[in-house]
């Protein structure tokens, strides 16, 4: 009998706000040890949380960006436990109110994974061990983060690897989060469970963790589901327990047993007032929603010829959407940019963090000149692919490795009187090319190059050739 895969997704996302939820403390990654801290975020006896009211607007723009209801009325709450990360000894989260519910993330397939719920809450610091030694870093205690909670409604790993990518790509274009996963900004929880192939009813399920690289989320999921199958099938038993995965053994191991949500004694946090949110502030950010990376997929295919997979490549990255938007006004053929953005321009970027940032040398401006000398035929692919590569290592700009002299050498008018006098020029050729003999105006072509010195575009040089011979 065949099983199948039930698995659900609890994500953590650091919001990239200035400051924590509960304090003015700054909210910034890779500090030095316990310097972003204060008595708030160490949990001091008499101190008392304000919360950020940004965390709360960028919590409600996740929501509406996951298509989301919200509540008007929300609070947060004390969840309780003991760990050392956690001075308090309780975490300051939501529980039976959260700030937004029932919504989903469509995937290409047209599965909507149905998001539960999302709510605010803090983070806990940061365990590092030395050798036989723990120590804690305070700095992440009290950055804000929203937890994004699915239904199990995720059927295998390439299913939880796509909802985890649009999920990134969402948070990044409303600009709520970085969604570095390297870096923690991003972390999953993984439930999982399986049950014969058809039923309805859910299995014990265990859950994996804080994974923070997709492509162990996919191997762990398909580890831990053949494990789970193979315990059933041999007559064993399967634990509701919290588990560890372990990258170097490709294998998962039991942390503790699971605890449900009595165990962690939930009660309304006294030191915090009610979170009111009123329609009119809704609307408004509804309209502050950007086009999102499939509509801007979608566009760049159907409206600019683009193929889907560049199209998948420009728009994963905001800056670099946003960089190509900027770039192909005026131009007639936003192929062109999308070909020298992505066969250029990310040669000289090595990695997925730098391509996020797309801190480069060249401005959209300058990418829209260039282009837009090809499209006067001023200048051909090939020296614009080398002028973009001398911008990119410089900075300068299209004027200084291209200057004004150099264009005005190769004219469209230029280009049309050397193509009329290598007619002339090869008889033979021309006779050829009129019996059907294609080769023979790659000839011609040829003699073009080499009176313009490459300068000139290949295909504008064909057209004006063959327009030309059947026009003389």
């Amino acid at each position: 009998m065949k099983y199948e895969l039930v698995c659900g997704l609890e994500t953590h996302v650091e919001l990239s706000t200035k400051t924590k939820i509960f304090c003015g403390c700054r909210s910034h990654f890779g500090s030095e040890p316990n310097t972003n801290c204060c008595p708030i975020c160490i949990g001091l006896p008499g101190t008392l949380p304000k919360l950020n009211k940004e965390v709360v607007r960028y919590a409600i723009m996740a929501g509406l960006a996951t298509h989301c209801e919200i509540n008007l009325i929300s609070k947060m709450d004390r969840k309780n436990y003991v760990y050392p990360d956690l001075p308090k000894a309780y975490q300051i989260s939501q529980y039976d109110l959260p700030l937004c519910k029932n919504g989903y993330v469509e995937l290409e397939s047209g599965k909507k994974i149905r998001i539960n719920r999302i709510h605010i809450e803090e983070d806990a610091g940061k365990l590092v061990h030395k050798g036989q030694d723990v120590l804690i870093d305070y700095n992440r205690g009290g950055v804000p983060l929203i937890e994004i909670v699915t239904h199990p409604d995720i059927s295998s790993s390439d299913e939880a690897k796509e909802y985890i990518e649009k999920l990134q790509s969402i948070m990044r274009y409303i600009d709520v989060s970085d969604c570095k996963m390297q870096e923690g900004s991003m972390r999953c929880d993984v439930n999982i469970s399986v049950r014969h192939e058809g039923e309805t009813k859910l299995g014990v399920r265990t859950e994996i963790k804080n994974m923070n690289s997709i492509t162990f989320i996919t191997k762990a999921i398909d580890y831990e589901t053949e494990r789970q199958i193979d315990a059933i099938q041999s007559g064993g038993e399967i634990y509701q327990e919290t588990l560890r995965y372990s990258e170097e053994t490709n294998s998962t191991e039991s942390m503790r047993n699971k605890e449900n949500a009595n165990d962690y004694r939930y009660f309304g946090e006294p030191d915090l007032i009610t979170i009111k949110t009123n329609k009119e502030d809704l609307e408004k950010y509804k309209t502050q929603l950007p086009e999102f990376a499939d509509g801007r997929c979608k566009r760049y295919v159907n409206d600019y010829d683009i193929s889907k997979s560049d199209a998948k490549l420009l728009v994963k990255y905001k800056k670099v959407s946003d960089f190509f938007e900027k770039s192909i006004k005026g131009i007639d053929k936003p192929k062109t940019v999308s070909n020298l953005i992505l066969g250029v321009i990310f040669r000289y970027i090595e990695n997925e963090s730098d391509k996020q940032e797309f801190n480069i040398k060249v401005l959209p401006e300058d990418l829209n000149k260039l282009v837009l000398l090809m499209q006067e035929n001023k200048i051909n692919i090939n020296l614009a692919k080398k002028a973009l590569g001398q911008m990119m290592e410089t900075g300068k700009k299209v004027s200084e490795v291209i200057p004004d002299d150099y264009l005005q050498e190769i004219s469209g008018e230029e280009i049309k009187e050397i193509c009329k006098k290598v007619i002339k020029s090869n008889d033979s050729a021309v006779k050829d090319y009129l019996s059907g003999k294609d080769k023979a105006l790659k000839f011609l072509l040829g003699q073009v190059m080499k009176e313009t010195k490459g300068k000139a575009d290949a295909k504008f040089i064909e057209k004006i050739l063959a327009g030309e011979i059947k026009n003389a």
